[in-house]
């Protein structure tokens, strides 16, 4: 806990942003940490509790009490420790976690909760700042050897619990750059991507291994999936030379939205837009798809409709459009039912203030054609939800203008043709069937072939990635050595 009667004395402090007008012009972060003595205030905000629900709303059970009393006595360097005994990669789950700690926090039953996720910002920074982010690499060697598909969060998080205890990690990319969504997908006015290559060169002083633009098993993937392989590894090859594998390679089919006139150009899922914008400002490859003075609409009304919105608003869109197929939420939640679960309730994101106009329970009936073959207007229809199913509204179709349209509905599962290589089972949702609990959890069916993150999961957040990472990378250790010492 911080100060006992902190949350009486001090209110909760945000962390600020750039104004809008200044950050549309580039695509840097544009959110600043706290100061040394907020960070302090806020931790003093941390109660006495009891049962701490922060620890298990938190998907890695960060020890969140700890490292809030810690900062707030000034003790930052133990507060990293604390904070890096649960989590590989703070730099990324303290800018892009939706923090459902927060949404635990005992305080936030009547008032505002304790700013975690905005403390959590400020140690991994201090720590990088100070130099106290170094390598750790093993002890000893233990002379196994892993495979790692997949850089994404799950990914890293597994490569380096593994290479820490002594394994020979070698992590396979097949896209040309490392860090799965984190790199190509998330934008990087929400990340900056120097964030992954850190971390990167961190991983490579303890012994991992990268390889990029190395596709394994399949080599023809789905349209609208990022894929700069230039080299095919088979899946026989990988379990040949390695002690065992780990799958990590996400949930990257997009859902599609089956309606006619969705073969018109300019109709787009959201990573055809989102990962090329990454790879412009990274490599200055310009976009192919340019929305400055169009009308925009986006499909969708998560997190990857959000990166669409603010990308789009950075490119000039004319106009922005977001359709929810649900029911706009409650702005403020009913805390006695939810507490402390994720709550239900209306979410607006920097990308939203920044310039869009949102609309709930709208379905799309159809595209317009042009008659050149290009989408001018999108036709759409009110629906409620009645007894559990959706029912148009009778009378209430309407047309907006559209010039462009990108699909951020979410991912319905991993690449098939990955999983089939390896002969993984799946599961009802096509994801991989691996349990997280018990003897033998994060195993497929396949031999010593493991599966963790969303490619396990389904589409979830990059916290939930890094947690089954490193579930998956201690079951490893487990089947390899007959024991481990890595924490659960």
């Amino acid at each position: 806990m911080g100060k006992p009667t902190g949350f009486m004395e001090f209110e909760r402090l945000n962390e600020a942003y750039d104004p809008v007008e200044q950050r549309l012009t580039h695509y840097k972060e544009f959110v600043h940490a706290l100061s040394d003595d907020d960070a302090k205030t806020q931790g003093a905000r941390c109660m006495d509790c009891g049962i701490p629900f922060c620890n298990s709303g938190c998907p890695v059970n960060n020890i969140i009490p700890d490292w809030n009393d810690l900062v707030y006595r000034g003790n930052w360097k133990q507060a990293l420790e604390v904070l890096h005994s649960t989590n590989n990669f703070p730099d990324f789950t303290g800018r892009i976690c939706p923090a459902p700690c927060e949404a635990a926090c005992t305080l936030g039953i009547n008032a505002a909760p304790v700013g975690i996720k905005s403390i959590e910002h400020a140690i991994i920074d201090k720590g990088w700042e100070m130099g106290w982010v170094v390598p750790q690499p093993p002890k000893s060697k233990t002379g196994k050897k892993v495979a790692v598909v997949g850089s994404g969060p799950a990914g890293l998080a597994a490569a380096q619990q593994l290479a820490r205890v002594g394994h020979d990690v070698t992590v396979y990319e097949k896209s040309d750059r490392l860090g799965g969504l984190l790199a190509y997908g998330i934008p990087d006015f929400k990340m900056e991507k120097t964030l992954v290559d850190r971390r990167i060169a961190q991983m490579e002083a303890e012994g991992v291994v990268f390889k990029t633009k190395v596709v394994v098993g399949d080599k023809n993937l789905p349209a609208g999936i990022n894929n700069d392989a230039t080299t095919v590894v088979s899946a026989e090859q990988l379990k040949k030379d390695f002690d065992a594998v780990i799958i990590a390679a996400g949930s990257e089919v997009p859902r599609e939205l089956p309606v006619p006139g969705r073969e018109l150009k300019g109709i787009y899922a959201a990573l055809e837009f989102l990962i090329p914008q990454n790879k412009e400002i990274q490599q200055g490859k310009a976009n192919p798809i340019n929305v400055k003075g169009k009308h925009v609409i986006v499909i969708g009304g998560g997190d990857t409709g959000s990166d669409c919105v603010g990308t789009s608003n950075r490119h000039g869109a004319a106009s922005v459009t977001q359709f929810e197929l649900m029911p706009m939420p409650p702005e403020q939640e009913n805390k006695a039912l939810t507490w402390p679960y994720w709550p239900y309730k209306l979410r607006t994101s920097s990308s939203h203030d920044e310039g869009c106009s949102r609309d709930f329970a709208v379905a799309t009936k159809s595209f317009v054609d042009d008659g050149k073959g290009n989408v001018k207007a999108l036709l759409a229809v009110r629906v409620e939800w009645k007894d559990g199913k959706m029912v148009e509204v009778a009378g209430s179709e309407f047309e907006l203008p559209c010039d462009n349209a990108f699909l951020a509905m979410g991912f319905t599962n991993p690449v098939g043709g990955l999983l089939d290589a390896f002969g993984v089972e799946k599961d009802a949702r096509q994801n991989a069937k691996a349990t997280t609990d018990g003897e033998g959890c994060y195993k497929t069916n396949a031999d010593k072939v493991f599966a963790a993150g969303d490619v396990r999961r389904g589409q979830s957040l990059v916290v939930w990635a890094i947690r089954e990472g490193r579930q998956a990378a201690r079951e490893v250790d487990q089947f390899l050595m007959g024991s481990t010492t890595l924490p659960r």
